[in-house]
Parts: C-alpha cells; sequence; structure tokens
C-alpha cells in the first residue's frame, strides 16, 4: 500500500476536544509531549487548542512557535471561531488570536444548523454564511490552510438541508480546503449518516471530512461509515478522550482503515507503533488503558475459552481477526476455569514452558488450576503466579529463598489517633533462623518490610524489588457450613512487583486478607528468585 499524503487525512484533537473529557486536565508539558507522540505516530494534523480563549492554549502556541515543539510528520492546527456577527473581521480578537498562535492551519467552528444559528448565535442565516466566508478569506490571505468544522451538520441538514449547504458553499467560496461534516450530538447511526455524507459528496463536489462524537457508541462505525460514502479527512482522539461518551476512537479508526479497507493512512512502520503510543497517551492523561479497547488492548487478542485455545493451537489466525503484532499488541491465552489442555500448554509456551512433551504433568496443571479457580484464585492476570504452579508439576522449580516459620501482625490504634501496624517475621534463609519486626502503615506495608529486613543481608536483589500495585477483592465464599448460615467471604490479592527492568503480578487467596496478602508476597519473591543468577543469590 502506498502512502495516501494528503488526499487523506488523519487530524487528531486530543488536546482540544479530547481534552473536554472528565478528569483530563493538561498542562503545558502535557500537551507538548501528547504533540510529540502523535507526531512520531505520522498523524497529518494536530489541534492544539483555542489560542485566545484558553491561556494555556495560548501559551502552548507559543511554545510551540518558539522551539519547543518540533513535528516531522503532523502540522499545527490552531482552532476557533468564526467572527462574531456584526464585527469586522480585521477586528475580532478571538480571529487575531489564531494568527498570532503562527499555526500554519486553521480550524474554524461554525454553526450549519438554521436553529442554532438563530437561537444560539441569534443571527440569520446571511449574516452566519457572511461570517464564515469572511473569516476563511480572511486567513487564507494572510497565507493560512483553513478547515471549517460544520457543527451540528447532520441535525441541521435533516432539519433544514438549504441552510447546512449554504454554510458548506460559503466556507468553499471563501478558500476553505475541508468542509468537515460533524455529528456534534453524537446520535447519528452508520446507514443515515453514510447517506447524509454520500449525498453531500454528490451534490457539491467538496472535499468533506468527518467528526464524530460516541454517544451511542457508533463513533468510529460512523467514521468509517463517512469515508466508505466519500469523506477522505477523519477527525479523531486518542483513545477515543472527549466530552460526555468521547470521540471517535483513533487507534480503532486507524487500525481499521489500514487493516479493513485497505487504505495507507500512516507510514508504514507507524501501525505497528498503535498499542505503544496509546497506553503513553493514557499515561499522561493519567487514565488506566482501556483493557478491552479494540487492537490495542491488553486484551485485544487475549483468549479465554479453551475452545477457542484448541483451534488457536492449530492456527492462531483462526480466532485472531489480523496478527495482534501489526499494530503492536500480542496474542494473550488466559489460564482460568474455562482452560483446557489446549489452553494452558498455548499459555505454558507464551511463558516460555514446554508442556508438550510430559503430558502427566500438563493434566495434573490443569486438574490444579481448575480446583484453585473453583476456590477464588485468578491466574487471568497472575502470570508469574501460574508460572511457578507450572514449574512445580514440571518439578522444575528451586527451593524457595526462604521458608516461614511463623509471622504476626499487630495493629496499634494509638490515643492520638494515629494507627500503626507491627509486624515479626520469623523466617529460615541460607541455614540460618532470623527473626526481624518493622512498622508499616498498614498490616500489609509492615509485613512486608519486615519480611524484606529479614531477607535483605541473605538475598542481595531483594533491594531491587518493589511492591508497584496492590489490588484486593472480596468474593463469596465455596465452602459451606453446615453450623452457619451463608458462605464465608474469600479475599483474592493481586501484588504487581517491579525491579525497574520488568514487571510481574501474583496471586494470593484467603479467608484472611493478610494471609492471602503473605501468599501473593511470597510468590512474588520466587519468582524474582527464579530470574536471578546463582552467583547473585
Amino acid at each position: 500500500m502506498t502512502p495516501l499524503g494528503d488526499s487523506f487525512h488523519v487530524y487528531d484533537t486530543t488536546l482540544r476536544d479530547g481534552a473536554q473529557r472528565e478528569g483530563i486536565s493538561y498542562s503545558v508539558t502535557d500537551k507538548l509531549a501528547v504533540a510529540r507522540l502523535l507526531d512520531s505516530l505520522g498523524v497529518g494534523f494536530i489541534e492544539g487548542g483555542w489560542p485566545g480563549a484558553l491561556p494555556k492554549d495560548t501559551e502552548f502556541f507559543a511554545r510551540a512557535a518558539a522551539g519547543d515543539l518540533t513535528l516531522k510528520h503532523a502540522q499545527l492546527v490552531a482552532f476557533g471561531s468564526t467572527r462574531k456577527a456584526g464585527v469586522v473581521v480585521t477586528e475580532d480578537p478571538q480571529v487575531r488570536a489564531l494568527l498570532d498562535s503562527q499555526a500554519p492551519v486553521v480550524t474554524l467552528v461554525a454553526k450549519s444548523d438554521r436553529r442554532h444559528i438563530e437561537r444560539a448565535l441569534r443571527t440569520d442565516v446571511a449574516e452566519n454564511c457572511a461570517m464564515v466566508r469572511e473569516t476563511v478569506r480572511f486567513l487564507v490571505d494572510e497565507g493560512r490552510r483553513v478547515f471549517v468544522d460544520a457543527e451540528h451538520f447532520f441535525d441541521g441538514h435533516a432539519f433544514d438541508p438549504d441552510t447546512s449547504l449554504r454554510v458548506l458553499e460559503s466556507a468553499v467560496e471563501g478558500g476553505a480546503d475541508v468542509v468537515v461534516l460533524c455529528d456534534t450530538n453524537g446520535g447519528q447511526l452508520p446507514l443515515g449518516l453514510a447517506e447524509t455524507v454520500a449525498d453531500v459528496v454528490a451534490r457539491t463536489g467538496f472535499r468533506v471530512g468527518i467528526h464524530c462524537q460516541d454517544d451511542t457508541s457508533c463513533a468510529v462505525a460512523n467514521t468509517l461509515a463517512a469515508v466508505q460514502a466519500g469523506a477522505t479527512h477523519v477527525q479523531c482522539t486518542a483513545n477515543g478522550y472527549g466530552e460526555r461518551a468521547g470521540n471517535a476512537d483513533l487507534f480503532a479508526v486507524v487500525g481499521n482503515l489500514v487493516t479493513k479497507l485497505g487504505l495507507q493512512v500512516l507510514p508504514h512502520e507507524s501501525l505497528a507503533e498503535l498499542t505503544r503510543v496509546s497506553h503513553a497517551l493514557a499515561e499522561i492523561a493519567n487514565i488506566a488503558p482501556d483493557s478491552h479497547q479494540a487492537y490495542v488492548g491488553s486484551s485485544a487478542f487475549a483468549h479465554k475459552a479453551g475452545l477457542h485455545a484448541s483451534a488457536i493451537k492449530v492456527d492462531p489466525e483462526l480466532y485472531n481477526h489480523i496478527d495482534p503484532g501489526t499494530v503492536g499488541n500480542d496474542m494473550r491465552v488466559l489460564v482460568t476455569e474455562m482452560a483446557g489442555r489446549a489452553s494452558l500448554e498455548l499459555k505454558g509456551r507464551e511463558l516460555g514452558i514446554d508442556l508438550t512433551r510430559r503430558p502427566d504433568a500438563l493434566t495434573s496443571a490443569v486438574r490444579k488450576v481448575k480446583e484453585l479457580e473453583a476456590a477464588g484464585w485468578s491466574f487471568e492476570a497472575a502470570d508469574a503466579s501460574l508460572e511457578l504452579l507450572l514449574k512445580a508439576e514440571l518439578s522444575e522449580l528451586d527451593d524457595a529463598p526462604f521458608e516461614l516459620e511463623s509471622y504476626r501482625v499487630v495493629l496499634d490504634h494509638r490515643q492520638d489517633g494515629v494507627i500503626v501496624s507491627e509486624a515479626t517475621v520469623k523466617v529460615h534463609v541460607a541455614g540460618e533462623r532470623v527473626i526481624a519486626t518493622a512498622e508499616g502503615n498498614g498490616p500489609v506495608h509492615a509485613l512486608d518490610a519486615a519480611l524484606r529486613k529479614a531477607l535483605l543481608p541473605h538475598l542481595s536483589w531483594l533491594d531491587a524489588v518493589e511492591l508497584n500495585d496492590y489490588k484486593v477483592r472480596i468474593l463469596p465464599g465455596t465452602r459451606h457450613n453446615s453450623a452457619e448460615h451463608g458462605t464465608d467471604a474469600v479475599t483474592r490479592v493481586l501484588v504487581e512487583s517491579t525491579d525497574g527492568e520488568r514487571e510481574w503480578t501474583t496471586v494470593g487467596v484467603h479467608g484472611n486478607i493478610v494471609e492471602a496478602s503473605w501468599l501473593a508476597l511470597c510468590d512474588a519473591l520466587a519468582h524474582k528468585a527464579t530470574r536471578v543468577s546463582p552467583s547473585r543469590a
């Protein structure tokens, strides 16, 4: 596939429309970092914000112009509105701010629904069209490339198509390169939207773009339908960020355009960067990546059912719609109570463990996983614990780095309201019996601190290991007690650890939260020990 260049636009509005998502607040430094990532992906246009309307956006464009942002692929876009009704375009401060931004491209938002023109702008259609035409012409004469976002276009076209088309004509008469049809309220469905886009393209011959909100959960589908109907400019946001239900997800749109419609809308090497860039942008937004996001989510190519795994063992393409590596993702096999032999065999291969030559161990491992899952354990997100289980079944697991004699945790609620936990552990390590005590802000923290204190003099590698995350879930119990009503609650703990180079997750399950945490902590250290060379042990 040949790159489409200017004949097709991938236009990102994460820094403007995406920033309207509840919970997102980009600093200027954040905005620069987002723009660099988007540029590295190869998008054609990056809408940086609304200079003159928002101080942070004004500063962002100033820093970009001063050299803090160097773009290799994209052009920077300033977003703003047309001149106000009754105001001379050269005297409108918002229009002047667009020029002052020094952005080479300007996107103007214009009302295209007669109801909005008359009720919100409180003017008539003729003046609204003049506002569009004159503002576009002024900016074009000043050397800017101009796109026009026809706000509320689909609702307006359904109500009064002649007015909506007059607005588009005014934009093109002024010199706009693209008129963007906006589903501002997000209420469109693909078939109807495509019909409208095709009608506009056929009647006007204009270059048409599409901007979709996700209020019907159809933003991506609507965007693709618009492209198939003739749109050659798509506006998206990273991970679908945006107001209300969000916008069309950049990564799903691009993934579909390239792999399904055969349009090379990004540089050839960029498709494999989709997953990395998606997750990096989520980090900047301080929003956890959506594990179930199409193409780039960690579960996008994860298979749980044993039937699926059996087919994947024969041919991975049987249950993957594309090769996950195409978009920089990986296939995963999830091991749960639904797992069969094929699932566990594939998962073992993923972990570097060959179970094919040990059918007895494989059978035993499948049985053990099912039993543990029935008791509340979950290995879906705890690969490190699963790896230890499989190695134990194959008798490939070395002795544990330490042996527990006992532990005790005491909670001290002091008179001043301060609560301190104190833990004491008695362990055997390197042929010695060690007792250590430590305090923490909770029982698990204290237990972890005491264990480290006991082991660190004997296990030098432990200094690099840190507790990265800790999750607790209370589950309905499975052990019925005839003397009691109901069931006992069970606690599942997931511990994510890191040594600065890699991360791993372990699981522990017990009726007591401290014991569940202890089991997960022990697995975390046992897993790290399997990666340590004898010389460091």
